[in-house]
């Protein structure tokens, strides 16, 4: 990619998708919908790298507005920030990067938030009429280790009244880390780490699931039992919803197919990403998003998918 194009100087503002490998992301025609609806003559340009010296350079100039930070820089950004919001704070990850000037001294200001928790709870709550029925006061079940799976164990416990959050997944290392990292932060009690179908049993079926791993087939022993935990828990009398973080290259993941047959209403990770973005450009435009263009949004993102 060329200097040239990234000084981005036909644009009255520009802003960056950065993180590696991101050549499959939807975010800048995401955006580009918003600020075409809205005759901005702003863009998003993707960065496709892992030199944060060059992104760091980059931020400096004065039309920067701002920039969706994906992997692997979600972490190692933290150190470069002036300013982080309580839920980035939180989570210890930050996707979004946005900029103000300090009242005090004039200068500008990198901020750093995190949109994947916003994400994840607008796409139960756009899409559940009967939250108080579906999950509202029951356990919740996060399926994962990583960063979004940290995202997912925020937004049920902050905003969307889970009782208590089951871990599953394949490696009880990964769930301690996520254990200990929460309860560091303020927000761990009441994780249960559920290791096998024996003591998922006897546990009271949840009311929201996040599934936040890659769709492929469980092969070792460890992975199998996962998924056969999974399994309990969406076969119990409740039935909720359950929102499959995954969709690339497909949406509609083994996991998503398994929810449905066992009578769950099944969310597609477009809506976490449709939600998050959307809640950047409040952040990056100063508008509402009730002000943004969210059908226009939902409908390009569609089309997109379907190819």
């Amino acid at each position: 990619m060329s200097h040239e194009l990234l000084s981005a100087s036909h644009l009255d503002r520009h802003g960056y998708l950065f993180g590696h490998p991101i050549a499959h992301s939807m975010s800048p025609l995401l955006h580009q919908t918003v600020y075409d609806a809205l005759e901005l003559n702003w863009a998003q340009i993707p960065l496709d790298s892992t030199d944060m010296e060059l992104f760091l350079k980059l931020i400096k100039a004065p039309r920067f507005y701002g920039a969706s930070v994906t992997m692997p820089h979600k972490v190692s950004i933290l150190q470069h920030l002036d300013v982080l919001t309580p839920e980035a704070a939180a989570v210890g990850a930050v996707n979004t990067l946005f900029v103000q000037d300090s009242t005090e001294t004039g200068k500008r200001l990198y901020m750093g938030t995190n949109t994947d928790v916003i994400g994840i709870r607008e796409s139960f709550y756009k899409n559940i009429p009967d939250p108080d029925g579906v999950f509202h006061g029951r356990p919740a079940l996060v399926i994962g280790g990583g960063g979004a799976a940290r995202s997912a164990v925020y937004a049920l416990k902050t905003w969307m009244k889970a009782t208590k959050i089951y871990l599953v997944n394949r490696d009880r290392s990964e769930v301690k880390a996520v254990i200990d990292e929460c309860t560091a932060r303020g927000y761990g009690d009441a994780l249960v780490d559920v290791s096998t179908v024996e003591q998922a049993n006897v546990l009271e079926g949840p009311g929201a699931i996040v599934a936040c791993i890659p769709n492929f087939p469980p092969k070792t022993k460890e992975e199998k039992e996962a998924r056969k935990v999974l399994e309990c828990f969406l076969g119990k009398e409740h039935k909720g919803a359950i929102l499959e973080m995954c969709y690339h290259p497909d949406p509609w993941t083994e996991i998503a197919e398994i929810s449905e047959q066992e009578g769950w209403k099944v969310l597609l990770g477009t809506e976490a990403l449709i939600w998050q973005g959307l809640e950047q450009d409040r952040y990056w435009t100063g508008r509402s998003v009730e002000d943004l263009p969210v059908e226009k949004v939902v409908r390009v993102i569609g089309e997109k998918l379907k190819g």
